[in-house]
């Protein structure tokens, strides 16, 4: 009987223990999830006491230039195929469109233009300052191909329907050449004068890694001893609906990116009359280690990357549960990452991707085929090394008939800085808040390949972000059919590096508003 009582006594105990842990703990996520305030977390505020001198009230005469600029260069097919098919005509022709659209920036006593690679374009616009550290503004001009019967309307028609532009480059990037130019056109219109210095470069060839273009303009620069104090470029963009639980938009700003590696696997066989086949064909094996790869994903790496910053920067303005979730990585990684690989669109922040996307086989219909190949490109994840990578695809496949080769890798960029002190980031913040005052600002990841890498010997501090607001509907568009963006957002385009131009003059970092207009 007293060992009965005991006992009870002792489960009471524990339960009691085990109660007191639990609330402990739930106070201790509950407070960190209201009190959380992750680095960089201040507002836009502006740059300094100073502020923008002029404001990007456009009149209409202006709206209709900007539109009419951007509608003459969506029609110049400046496509590029692989590093040496391009359009060589459409690239001369934007190289003579340019002067015609923006004459007071190629007039300008300050703004030295000129040609790199054959077709790429590098402006140098001087500072009156020259103690200040300049900076790069970049974007490309050539676009992917098209498949013209699917699109709904001409691809390089620069067609308006119902307040939309649609024409390939309109979102990939022909709206960041034309708003860069557009938003210094009117600056220098209105008699601006530059303090800092900066750089303008336009590639030629980033769809095809931009070895042509972008690198050399920075061979250019670097030849001639320049440094930046940060690079911005396209990648990323202000979301709408896309992240759950966030009711606002939320402008996105990539302080990194995913490499990539491109893997050939091949395999080849005794080739023969399909009246005696063999068991397994070239064809069969190379199909079977595809659909391994497919099937069979690379690990989960959320949480241990930039992707992170993103979540615990919007962590305050989630839905409750959300908002305990997010701020509390830490624990509840696990979770996250099982809810947002079941999207493409969030999948690619989770892990290092697998996307199957050539397969060549075959010589005749009734010939056994010697030999089959197929192409997988992996977007990796900024923890995950080509080491690691070609062990798990070995691993996976777990056949010796399928020879592994790596055609192409770039690794994953370090992560730039995005704290208080970080000057690139804080202007560009400022300046999304100067057009864009009730979004939401965080830094986070671009799952795509720019050609920011062949400027890394010029700064650190390289980002990735134009205020084009894409929807869930929008992603595929992007490299995709009927590619468009809404007048009114090309428009805030301008603006943005209007602003940005301005807020970059001035050398101290941005002002955070009071803590109520924290975002």
């Amino acid at each position: 009987m007293k060992g009965a009582k005991r006992a009870v006594k002792i489960a009471a105990t524990v339960s009691l223990v085990l109660v007191t842990v639990f609330l402990v703990f739930l106070i201790a996520v509950l407070i960190r999830t209201y009190t959380f305030n992750p680095a960089g977390e201040q507002a836009a505020g502006s740059p300094d006491s100073r502020g923008v001198t002029l404001t990007a009230n456009f009149s209409q005469a202006e709206r209709r230039q900007l539109l009419h600029a951007f509608k003459g260069a969506l029609r110049i097919p400046t496509v590029v195929r692989n590093a040496t098919d391009f359009n060589i005509s459409a690239l001369e022709e934007f190289r003579d469109y340019l002067p015609q659209v923006f004459p007071t920036v190629f007039s300008s006593n300050v703004v030295h233009h000129e040609i790199i690679a054959n077709y790429s374009h590098l402006f140098t616009v001087r500072g009156s300052n020259d103690s200040l550290k300049p900076y790069i503004l970049i974007a490309h001009l050539d676009v992917v191909p098209v498949v013209e019967e699917e699109w709904e309307v001409p691809p390089f028609s620069a067609e308006e329907q119902n307040g939309y532009l649609y024409g390939r480059g309109t979102l990939d990037d022909k709206l960041s050449v034309m708003g860069i130019l557009q938003g210094l056109e009117f600056l220098l219109k209105r008699d601006y004068k530059p303090c800092r210095s900066f750089y303008i470069g336009i590639g030629h060839d980033e769809e095809v890694g931009g070895n042509s273009g972008a690198r050399n303009i920075a061979r250019v620069l670097q030849s001639r001893g320049v440094k930046l104090s940060f690079l911005l470029d396209e990648g990323s963009a202000i979301l709408d609906g896309i992240i759950p639980g966030l009711e606002k938009h939320a402008a996105v700003i990539a302080t990194s990116e995913k490499g990539y590696a491109t893997i050939s696997l091949s395999v080849t066989t005794a080739t023969g009359h399909s009246s005696m086949p063999p068991k397994e064909s070239s064809i069969g094996i190379l199909a079977a280690a595809v659909s391994k790869l497919e099937n069979n994903p690379m690990p989960r790496m959320f949480g241990q990357g930039p992707e992170r910053g993103l979540f615990e920067h919007l962590s305050s303005q989630l839905n409750f549960p959300l908002n305990v979730v997010m701020a509390n990585l830490w624990l509840f990684a696990p979770l996250v990452s099982r809810m947002m690989e079941k999207k493409p669109s969030t999948n690619s922040l989770v892990r290092t991707t697998t996307a199957v996307t050539e397969f060549h086989a075959g010589i005749k219909a009734n010939v056994i085929a010697p030999s089959a190949r197929a192409t997988v490109n992996f977007r990796l994840h900024p923890v995950h090394t080509l080491d690691e990578l070609l062990y798990q695809i070995q691993s996976i496949i777990s056949d010796e008939r399928v020879k592994i080769e790596v055609l192409g890798f770039f690794p994953s960029l370090p992560m730039s800085s995005y704290d208080d002190n970080s000057f690139g980031y804080q202007v560009i913040r400022a300046t999304i808040g100067n057009v864009f005052p009730e979004v939401a600002v965080t830094p986070g990841l671009c799952v795509a390949s720019t050609d920011t890498r062949h400027y890394q010997n010029l700064t650190r501090e390289l980002y990735r972000f134009v205020p084009m607001i894409l929807k869930q509907k929008d992603l595929s568009r992007i490299h995709g059919v009927n590619e468009r963006i809404s007048t009114r957002n090309y428009e805030e385009i301008v603006q943005f590096y209007f602003y940005l131009m301005q807020n970059s003059d001035f050398w101290s970092l941005p002002i955070p508003h009071s803590a109520s207009h924290d975002l």
